[in-house]
């Protein structure tokens, strides 16, 4: 890796690089992961928008919920005690009122502020104090208007207003917790809670596509790399190193990982270039920018059903067969990497698809292709000269059904969903980094497949040995009987 920054370095071709997506979680290269509650806000995910795209309402937010109800200063209790008293007077105007109303009014004003800004606080306000005397004297003042002479309308206004104060403790010293502050924090680890349960569900458990997964001793990767015409052996566009390096990454400790490599040209094999020029489609596909605007770009991309069936018959014909093939041991993989001048993609929108079989890649010349995804309001720019980190994503979901980071199956949906928060890490199945080395968490993943599969057929060949034997008839009373 240093040679290869100090080779880029040096050239000063710095193309093949493109700005990495701020994210405030992260799954790290070992078991770890981490989210950052105070940094963002950050989105990503695809620019058409969609279920389960990461918004800024994605995570918890502390300072929407438990810090929307921290505690005042004093300066701005004061500010917001006068603000208070003018909205409540406001009402009265230049009107003459009884002395009655405005005590009321008084004592509606401070209850508010109380039950805001005093009731429950850890450290006591100096204005609160203030008002818990000054509702000591409008206590008195209200016990004036119990007298005979008073009005029988004030005296009942003066002795509901003290029924009311009687049970009040609205400036005491002892601790309760603020109803609005006990709804934010339980809003708030509820939504922390769904947030960790869907970390388990994306990268601890993640789901797998259906299929078997066996183990095998050995994997040999066939690479055929295949190019328009003939070239130089030193002249193949492919870091063979990163490649080989990361599709080894793949085993697990006791696996031996072999390499075949097959240099292939169009203008040379007929047969292939049909299979090539019958695959190859081309199509108006609506892009979004991030901007909100729609643009019509023409793709040319390889089918890969078409694809996939022509490969199948050069294979029958003996072509295009490895020679572990038919080896019990050993899993071959067929890579077919297509070298390709102009953008190329697979069906339309991959560089890279895992087929039942096979695995197909296609890299081009272009080293900054918009993608349909966008990160922090900006498009995410693929490398489509540089295509390992999708091809490893790809080899991966073939060998143990690996799916992208932000793919979760759903037993409420019965169906996959997307949830692109954990769509991060240096990883070939996230789409915010340019990285591309798996982590422990997904080397756990390949070995639980493995694990699954096996189990799942021991369990079919146990109930099937069963079946025989339910079938089958016994001899032992006939023994016994003879033995008597």
């Amino acid at each position: 890796m240093k040679l290869l920054l100090e080779k880029e370095l040096k050239s000063e071709d710095f193309s093949d690089h493109h700005v990495e997506c701020l994210t405030d979680t992260w799954i790290g290269g070992n078991r770890w992961a981490f989210i950052d509650l105070t940094a963002g806000p950050f989105t990503w995910g695809p620019a058409v928008g969609g279920e389960g795209v990461r918004t800024e309402l994605s995570l918890p937010n502390v300072e929407k919920t438990i810090g929307a109800v921290e505690e005042i200063s004093e300066d701005e209790a004061e500010d917001r005690l006068q603000e208070a008293i003018q909205e409540k007077f406001a009402v009265f105007g230049d009107k003459d009122h009884q002395a009655i109303d405005i005590l009321l009014a008084e004592i509606d004003i401070y209850e508010l502020f109380a039950f805001k800004h005093c009731k429950g606080r850890k450290v006591k306000l100096a204005l609160c104090e203030e008002l818990d005397e000054r509702m000591r004297d409008l206590k008195n003042e209200l016990q004036s208007f119990e007298g005979e002479e008073n009005e029988e309308i004030h005296r009942n206004k003066a002795k509901e207003a003290l029924k009311r104060m009687e049970n009040w403790n609205l400036f005491s010293d002892t601790y309760e917790d603020f109803q609005n502050y006990t709804v934010a924090r339980d809003t708030f680890l509820a939504h922390l809670g769904a947030t960790l349960w869907g970390s388990m569900r994306h990268i601890i458990s993640p789901s797998v596509s259906d299929g078997a997964f066996h183990y095998y001793e050995k994997i040999s990767y066939q690479l055929f790399f295949i190019t328009q015409e003939k070239l130089r052996h030193d002249k193949l566009p492919v870091d063979l190193k990163a490649l080989m390096e990361g599709l080894s990454s793949l085993k697990q400790p006791l696996q031996t990982v072999m390499f075949s490599q097959h240099r292939l040209s169009l203008s040379e094999d007929p047969a292939l270039a049909m299979a090539f020029s019958v695959a190859r489609r081309a199509a108006a596909v609506p892009l979004l920018l991030v901007n909100g605007t729609y643009r019509k770009t023409v793709r040319s991309y390889l089918d890969s059903s078409i694809l996939q069936h022509q490969l199948q018959r050069l294979n029958d014909h003996g072509s295009l067969k490895g020679s572990h093939a038919d080896s019990r041991s050993t899993l071959e993989i067929p890579i077919f990497w297509f070298i390709h001048g102009d953008p190329l993609l697979i069906d339309k929108h991959y560089q890279a698809k895992a087929l039942s079989d096979m695995v197909i890649v296609v890299q081009s010349e272009t080293s900054s292709w918009e993608s349909h995804l966008q990160c922090n309001g900006k498009s995410v720019l693929w490398n489509l000269r540089r295509p390992i980190k999708a091809a490893l994503a790809a080899v991966s979901e073939h060998l143990a059904g690996l799916l992208p980071l932000h793919l979760v199956y759903s037993e409420a949906h019965e169906t996959a969903i997307e949830d692109w928060i954990w769509s991060v890490g240096c990883s070939p199945f996230s789409v915010t980094s340019q990285g591309w080395h798996l982590s422990r968490f997904q080397l756990d993943t390949i070995a639980r497949s493995y694990i699954i599969t096996t189990l799942e057929e021991s369990i079919e060949l146990v109930n099937s040995a069963i079946h025989l034997l339910v079938t089958e008839r016994t001899s032992i009373l006939k023994n016994i009987v003879a033995h008597k």
